[in-house]
Parts: structure tokens; C-alpha cells; sequence
């Protein structure tokens, strides 16, 4: 075990409490914005949505009926085979000052499930954050505006199921006009939030936005 993996017995046993979604988009929000140790010093910054990107009606390609959620059990890895990523997933909850932890921006190949909301694959919204880049160079979700609707996410858990998911819009939002109960709320079915920041970068203020992946469940294996 890692300095950053808890131990999953200790999670499983923990009591989830879970803050209202109103409560939460504020945190999340604010956390997310502070994901600013991206240095913004690179010749091309990260992918940004496309506007056909946007969540809207189902589309062809996309799931017409809803997969069985899953019961808990905690995220150990996410894939997302279309961006080349791979990596393990920590949970995070609140600080101190009431904001989302990131993982540590040491380490660029690290997501992070907001242990607040549902795990990946019940039924609910749950939430994978990370970092876009940090002074090194890019992150685990630095391509995650490059994304398109049809784009699966794969969620290995710790019972030995993976939750895989379909994108059906990916969205970059300004931090100061996030539309939180879009974002989070529960939508009925197993549904997953993948974010990272975006949009427009300075030296003062780092990333003024949070790009978004909306997905759902399509698949368990």
C-alpha cells in the first residue's frame, strides 16, 4: 500500500454521509477551482469541449435503457481508453475549509471519487475529479475536453466489477456560473461526473472554469 491508498476495509466501513446537492455543488465548485497548480506554461493548452459536445437528448450510440446500478463499493482505478488514461483512483472528501481535496498534485496519474456522493455504479451521481496539469507538464485528465459523446469510462471497483460508463456531453462551465444541480443531481440511474479545470488560464487566478464528462452506466463486467 501507498502513502496514498487507504486501506478499502476502512472505507467500507465507514458511514457515508451524504450533504445536499446544493451544499455540495458550492464545495465542489470552489475545490475545483483551486485545482490551479497547472503552470499554464505550455505552447498548447488542454482540449476544450466542442460545442456539439453539449448534454442534451439522447443520442444514437448512447444507451436507450438504463443498466441495473450497482451496489457500493469503492473505485480503485479509472480508464478512459479514448485519452490513454489509466490510473488509480483515491477517495477525497472535504477539508478543513469545507472544499473538495484533490489528489495530490505531486502525482499527475491520480483521480480522485468524492467519497460525498455515491459510488461508481449505484444508483446516483457519482463524482471523479483530478488535476489537468501540474508544474510538470500535464495531468491524468489534461485531454478530458477532447472527449466526445460515445467515449467510455471504465470504472474498476473493489468488489471485482467494472462500471463502465458512455459519455453523453462534455461541457466546460465558468466557476462563478456553475450550474450545480445539472452537474450533480441524481438523474435515477447510475450516472458519473469526470472534471477536471478549464477554460481560460492567467498566473493570478489559474483556471477559470471546470470541464465536465457526463456519462452513465452502460455496461458492468
Amino acid at each position: 500500500m501507498s502513502a496514498f491508498e487507504p486501506d478499502e476495509a476502512e472505507w467500507e466501513a465507514r458511514p457515508r454521509r451524504r450533504a445536499p446537492w446544493g451544499v455540495i455543488a458550492l464545495v465542489l465548485l470552489t475545490g475545483l477551482a483551486l485545482i490551479r497548480n497547472g503552470s499554464g506554461e505550455f505552447d498548447v493548452g488542454p482540449p476544450q469541449p466542442a460545442g456539439a459536445a453539449a448534454a442534451g437528448s439522447r443520442t444514437p450510440g448512447i444507451v436507450a435503457d438504463a443498466v441495473p446500478p450497482l451496489p457500493y463499493a469503492v473505485p480503485e482505478r479509472v480508464r478512459i481508453p479514448a485519452i490513454q488514461v489509466d490510473a488509480p483512483v483515491l477517495p477525497v472528501g472535504l477539508d478543513a475549509e469545507g472544499w473538495v481535496d484533490a489528489p495530490p498534485p505531486q502525482d499527475p496519474n491520480l483521480a480522485g471519487w468524492f467519497t460525498g456522493a455515491v459510488s461508481p455504479g449505484e444508483k446516483g451521481t457519482a463524482v471523479v475529479v483530478g488535476h489537468v496539469d501540474n508544474a510538470q507538464g500535464p495531468a491524468v485528465f489534461y485531454g478530458l475536453g477532447a472527449l466526445k459523446k460515445g467515449n467510455r469510462v471504465e470504472i474498476a471497483r473493489g468488489d471485482g466489477k467494472t462500471a463502465v460508463f458512455e459519455i453523453y456531453g462534455i461541457e466546460v462551465f465558468a466557476k462563478n456560473d456553475f450550474p450545480g444541480d445539472r452537474v450533480y443531481a441524481s438523474k435515477g440511474t447510475a450516472e458519473l461526473r469526470v472534471i477536471t479545470c478549464g477554460g481560460g488560464f492567467t498566473q493570478r487566478d489559474g483556471y477559470d472554469g471546470n470541464v465536465v464528462a457526463f456519462a452513465r452506466l452502460a455496461e458492468v463486467r
